[in-house]
């Protein structure tokens, strides 16, 4: 019964910290191609945000807008290579100690 509990927090523990890594996307759409050929599932909101219409289903094999293919993956996995625009995520910032939490730059 104790391991049982103990699993279910460690679960939940986890999901607070998905929760918290995913609400540091400012959805600027870069790292999904949206300045330059974006995937085909990169959606534009009415306030000039982006969103990923298959989001919770979105890795794996996809297709850019001009029929390219690639391999979407987690952002963790690409964190330190470039895209356009790039220098605005601020998942990239944090990484490279450029993060002020404060910040409405981000």
């Amino acid at each position: 019964m104790a391991e049982e509990i103990k699993q279910e927090s460690y679960q939940a523990f986890l999901q607070e910290k998905e929760k918290e890594w995913e609400s540091l996307c400012r959805r600027c759409g870069a790292c999904c191609g949206a300045y330059d050929d974006p995937c085909v599932h990169l959606k534009k909101n009415g306030d000039k945000t982006y969103y990923c219409e298959i989001y919770p289903d979105r890795l794996g094999l996809r297709k850019t807008v001009s029929g390219e293919e690639f391999r979407c993956v987690p952002v963790k996995r690409i964190i330190r290579t470039y895209w356009k625009n790039g220098h605005i995520c601020p998942y990239k910032k944090i990484l490279s100690g450029r993060w002020v939490e404060q910040s409405s730059n981000v």
